[in-house]
Parts: structure tokens; sequence; C-alpha cells
């Protein structure tokens, strides 16, 4: 019976010992602080937000590298795309406890050569156990690129790094172009929960400004989420409601509380896109974010932009995977139907 319990202890041992051994080199996450990796990065597990972190991941071609199965939280539809993406994940276990906290025997005894985390605390306690756990977070576009640029030196890609990056400029560059020679009047925004009467993600409040919109929540926070009352929903009175999914679009339909909100009036109800990640969330995928919304909010303006075709131009050209016409349907209505969860 000893013996029994020394196994997982040896094997941590000599995980650790291993990865002591191999060749190393530094690289800074983004809390700035240090993090030993090998020179040579072939498995990555994903903490936490997990579909978020593989977009990042995926955004490079390095899907394959992911070591870690899908949460609980993501095995079902919504999240399908994930094993387009990467198909192996779905016979992966997953490295995480149903709180979303690392689980850090399973960790030691994978011996990844990278963690990925966007909660700090948890990347502190996973160096502490003697795991090469980086931080990466962002509200606003120049922070997307940068974790995409720490990616790229993870997987010493670079150049995948810098496409990705080319993309994101000149997709927003070229909005903001058609934007300011046109000068249109900017309709009234709100990205929203219509459960709990949340806005609940603050990197929307960049993409609704770059696609042209105004965005009502706005008021320069700079906390996650932020709650308001339906008297002040009503005063608002948004040109567009955008929600996470197609329930939370049946849910503004079906209560008479909202009948009299112009977006309902007017049908300019939207449900955001999903693939690897809800695209009005945090995702890799927030180029095509700002281009979707551009095209809702100034159709005549963008009459010209085949959105099917861009979509399916990002995921062949960035993501590394061709997806049928049908798929790129489901993806642009909102994917999968299920239920919305808070990452």
């Amino acid at each position: 019976m000893i013996i029994f319990r020394l196994v997982p202890i040896l094997i941590l041992a000599w995980t650790s010992l291993a990865q002591s051994a191999a060749p190393q080199r530094v690289l800074l996450d983004m809390a700035e602080t240090p993090v030993h990796v090998p020179q040579r990065v072939e498995r990555v597990v994903t903490i936490g937000p997990v579909p978020v972190l593989n977009s990042l991941i995926f955004a490079l071609g390095e899907g394959r590298s992911i070591a870690n199965g899908l949460p609980e939280f993501a095995k079902h539809p919504r999240w399908a795309y994930q094993t387009v993406f990467a198909p192996h994940i779905s016979k992966l276990p997953t490295m995480q406890n149903p709180d979303n906290t690392p689980d850090l025997e399973a960790l030691l005894l994978t011996g990844p050569d990278a963690v990925l985390t966007m909660d700090r605390a948890s990347a502190e306690r996973m160096r502490r156990a003697g795991l090469p756990a980086l931080y990466l977070a962002w509200t606003k576009p120049e922070e997307v690129k940068a974790a995409v640029h720490l990616l790229g030196q993870l997987y010493s890609r670079p150049d995948a790094a810098d496409r990705y990056v080319e993309r994101f400029d000149d997709t927003l560059t070229n909005v903001a172009t058609k934007l300011r020679n046109s000068s249109p009047i900017r309709p009234r925004v709100l990205y929203f929960n219509p459960s709990t009467l949340t806005q609940p993600h603050l990197v929307v409040e960049w993409w609704i400004k770059a696609a042209g919109g105004e965005s009502v929540t706005d008021n320069g926070r700079s906390i996650e989420s932020r709650s308001f009352t339906m008297e002040q929903l009503l005063a608002w009175n948004p040109d567009f409601l955008i929600v996470v999914s197609r329930e939370d679009a049946e849910i503004v339909l079906r209560e008479p509380r909202f009948a009299d909100l112009a977006a309902v009036r007017n049908r300019r109800l939207l449900v955001a896109p999903c693939a690897a990640h809800t695209w009005s969330n945090r995702t890799a995928e927030q180029p095509l974010t700002v281009l979707w919304a551009a095209k809702q909010f100034h159709p005549s303006l963008f009459s010209d932009v085949d959105l099917a075709a861009e979509t399916q131009r990002f995921y062949r050209d960035i993501f590394g995977v061709d997806l049928t016409s049908s798929q790129i349907e489901e993806i642009l209505a909102g994917g999968p139907r299920v239920s919305p969860h808070r990452y």
C-alpha cells in the first residue's frame, strides 16, 4: 500500500527533474512575471476560461499542442467548434476542479511545457508548485495583440503572431476608414444579459465603438461587469440590443418589460456569432466581431462586405481550418443552441 502511495510522488519528482534538465528560456507574462519554459514548447494546458484561451492558441495554428480537455461547463454544443479546431481534445481529461481552479496533481502528472490562465492568483499558485504558468489578460485591442505576441514567443512562432496581428489591424483599419469617410450617425447599442440586467464584459466597450456604435454602458468604467435597473434601460432606449444566445433573445421577445424598447420594436435584436468562443466576449475572433457589428449597425455602408466569405477566410488563414458554408452559417446565426455561460 505504501508503494502505491509513493508512485504519484515519484512520478511528480521525475517530471520536475526532467523539466528542469531541459534547455530553458525566460518569458515575461502579462503581469511582467518571469516564467521559465522549455526552448521547444509542445504541450500546453489552459486553465479557467478554457475556450477563450484555446482561441488564442488556435489563432497561432497550434491547436494540436493543447494537452487538456474541456471543463464541464464547456462540454456541450455551445463550444462544439472547440473540437472542430482541435479534435483531439474531446478525448482528453480536464485539468481543473469544478470551481475552475487548477487541479495541481493532474497538472503535475501531465508535466506541460506551459500553463495558460487568466487568473493571476492561479498563476502564482501553479508557479509555487513548480509549474510554468503564464498569466494573460486583456480588455483592449492592444492587449489582445500583446497576448498573441506572447504566445508567438512561447511557441517560437512570431510569424503566426504577426500574421494574426496584421489581419486584426487591417480589419479594424478598413472599418475605421469607411466610418471616417462617411461619418454616419452612431446608433446607441446595449450588449447585455436580460436575465440579470448586466453588461458582463468590459471588452465590449471598445468593439462597439470600433464598429461605429455608441455603447450606452460606456461610462469610463474599469470594472469587468456593470449592472443597471430596468428604469435605466428604458431611459437609454437603445437602437440595438445584442445578446449572447438565442435563448436570451427569446427572453427579450417574450417578456413584456422589454416590448417598448426601440430595438425590439424595430427588430434590431442581435445574437452574437459563436465559434471557438462567443465573438462578443473575450476571444481571438474579435476582428470578426468588429466587422460583423459594423455591418449590423451600418448595413448600407458595409453592403460590399461578404461577411460569410470573410469569416471563412479568417478561420482558414488564421486558425488553419477550412469550414463549410453550413458551418459558417451556423456560426453567424449564433452557434449551437444552448444556454450561455458567464465566460
